[in-house]
């Protein structure tokens, strides 16, 4: 067993103490925050000049720490670590953080926040993330509570390559002082490469939201709610630093004669598997494809320019067009027609189903690689469900990656991540992941629980880690509850992802029931939400009786139409209204039995 790391020593092996005391000094100073050692420097220096004794002055009680609530509305994680980093940063500098998951939520509280952050994502269209929907509706509502004297700041996180960029965080801010409070920092609009910028909000918005004497204020506060050492969760975060894997193992899982491709990978790993869980992801660093590298040096008169090249195939996102990228690019190149462009007001039509490459071919410039460099964002990784348990596949993780390819404005495309997996990745490649957890997609607590799945295409990617996990978990005298699949995809004969397997976990009864749907194999279309629908019945059943309900998938479409299901399930087994059947989902969701991973 490995022994925990230890905070490097402060106290040189030279200081007059013996190594117990300085062991005891490091302990005091190491956590220390700079406002503590000031003070202590201070105190050991009025020491000195009383001659050794403390002035006899009553002793200051200790000030209790500010409370800071912060919220977040967070879909694939991003907001919720921001948070923590929120909280671990306020608290060395004296606040009392609370940590709010939007979907916990109750509103009545926010009156009494007095200082409040909150840090939200936006999804799709300019929609809140899932689980924030309702808590995000109630604010935005005539019930939503007065905010007279609380004191706010506002972190949005979003695409620009999406329309309504950080949309749910600029209606949190306006939404905010329009109750009534006080906006103590400027809202930050924060794109994927969101890492150092936010970490630069932070400290500024808790400055901002600080009281305003506490930085020459020398009682040290005190969370009196915490006992030294006791440990946090928003303390505890993960790695981010990406690790290299080596691909064991590269299928594809769809028959040659499939329109599809979607590649099973294995990845191997030196010093052993992240410590991942069933429902987590792994993030991978993709590669460009390199004729689009080449296209895009041609079209600038750079293809001289090695380094150049290697950036853009490894670390610059060059599909990605939004109207902050022409913004740049006519700032950059002065170009006046691309100028013109932005002021006509066509920008955002235009950039529909285009990359980068379609604007260097409308503005033709002779660009430089600095020019490249602030025209482009980095190139971020991909997040994919983990298709894997490790308790069955040891040092391994496990993905399924559908490759994305398609035909826009006379110019094939294609995925970035998913493109690079199925052409350019084979046996033995190295590729840089990273962990990326899923607290809010866990199976139950108890094993013994029943769960329904709903998975179709790589939605059933995290479906085959839980059922793993639970077939690992059997024992004798140990139950192990029931579990249906929803699985769907076009045709039967040709993308039954995983076909063998699951038939093996059905004759095991790993897996107790599987209802597919394969869309284009009769005239009229069928999805995984229209077998929800004819088995509402025995659905609303397993329900009732305790069974926890997991959406892995398309979010625009497949996810909302899987709970609109759902809801009418409840409205035709129990004779619900409307109401009353959204209502009975929504509990599902606060109780955290309906649970969705989707993208």
């Amino acid at each position: 067993m490995s022994r925990p790391s230890q905070a490097p020593a402060l106290l040189p092996r030279t200081a007059p103490f013996g190594d117990g005391e300085r062991a005891s000094l490091d302990a005091v100073l190491g956590p220390a925050t700079p406002l503590q050692r000031a003070w202590l420097a201070g105190f050991l220096a009025g020491l000195d000049a009383a001659g050794g004794q403390p002035a006899a002055v009553p002793a200051a009680p200790p000030k209790a720490a500010e409370p800071l609530t912060v919220i977040f509305a967070s879909e694939s994680g991003n907001c919720e670590a921001l948070a923590g980093s929120v909280a671990k940063l306020a608290r060395k500098q004296g606040f009392k953080p609370k940590v709010v998951d939007f979907a916990d939520l109750d509103l009545a509280t926010l009156p009494k926040a007095g200082k409040l952050i909150a840090i939200a994502a936006t999804w799709g269209e300019g929609e809140p993330p899932a689980r924030a929907v309702r808590a995000y509706g109630e604010l935005m509502g005539e019930g939503a509570p007065r905010l007279d004297g609380v004191e706010f700041a506002v972190l949005a996180l979003g695409d620009t390559s999406y329309a309504e960029f950080c949309a749910i965080g600029k209606a949190l801010d306006a939404r905010f002082e329009a109750l009534g409070a006080k906006r103590a920092a400027e809202r930050a609009d924060l794109d994927l490469d969101f890492d150092k910028p936010a970490a630069a909000w932070i400290k500024g918005a808790l400055q901002a939201l600080a009281p305003a004497q506490a930085a020459a204020d020398n009682v040290v506060a005190v969370d009196f709610a915490r006992t030294p050492g006791e440990a946090s969760g928003e303390d505890e975060e993960p790695s981010r630093e990406p690790v290299v894997a080596e691909v064991v193992e590269h299928v594809n899982l769809n028959s040659s004669r499939s329109d599809k491709e979607t590649i099973h990978i294995a990845l191997a790993f030196e010093d052993g598997a992240p410590a991942y869980e069933p429902g987590d992801s792994l993030e991978l660093y993709p590669e460009n494809d390199p004729q689009l590298v080449e296209e895009i040096l041609a079209a600038t008169g750079l293809s001289g320019d090695a380094g150049l090249r290697d950036a853009l195939l490894a670390e610059r996102d060059i599909t990605t067009l939004s109207p902050a990228t022409i913004e740049r690019f006519a700032k950059a190149t002065g170009s006046a027609d691309a100028q013109a462009f932005v002021e006509g007001g066509e920008v955002r039509a235009w950039i529909e189903g285009r990359h980068l490459i379609d604007l260097l071919e409308k503005f033709p410039a002779q660009l430089t690689a600095e020019h490249l460099g602030v025209i482009t964002r980095p190139l971020p990784p991909r997040a994919y469900s983990i298709a894997s348990s490790r308790k069955e596949v040891g040092d391994e993780v496990h993905l399924a990656i559908a490759a994305v390819r398609y035909e826009t404005h006379g110019r094939a495309r294609t995925g970035v991540a998913s493109t690079h997996v199925a052409d350019r990745i084979r046996d033995g490649a190295k590729l840089r992941v990273r962990l990326k957890p899923n607290r809010h997609f866990r199976l139950p607590q108890d094993p013994a629980t029943d769960i329904i799945m709903v998975g179709p295409g790589t939605g059933i990617a995290p479906f085959r880690a839980f059922v793993q996990e639970r077939r690992a978990t059997e024992a004798p005298g140990r139950e192990v509850g029931r579990s249906w699949l929803f699985f769907g995809d076009r045709h039967f004969t040709h993308d039954f992802l995983y076909q063998l397997e699951w038939q093996e976990a059905l004759e095991e009864g790993a897996l107790t029931r599987i209802d597919v749907a394969f869309s284009r194999d009769q005239p009229e279309k069928i999805y995984v939400q229209d077998r929800i629908t004819q088995n509402a019945g025995e659905l609303v059943a397993w329900l009732d009786g305790g069974a926890h309900l997991y959406v892995c998938g398309d979010a625009k479409h497949m996810a909302k139409d899987v709970r609109a299901a759902v809801v009418r399930a409840f409205e035709t087994a129990k004779g619900l209204s409307a109401a009353e059947a959204e209502a009975h989902v929504a509990g599902l969701e606060r109780t955290k039995r309906y649970q969705q991973d989707v993208y």
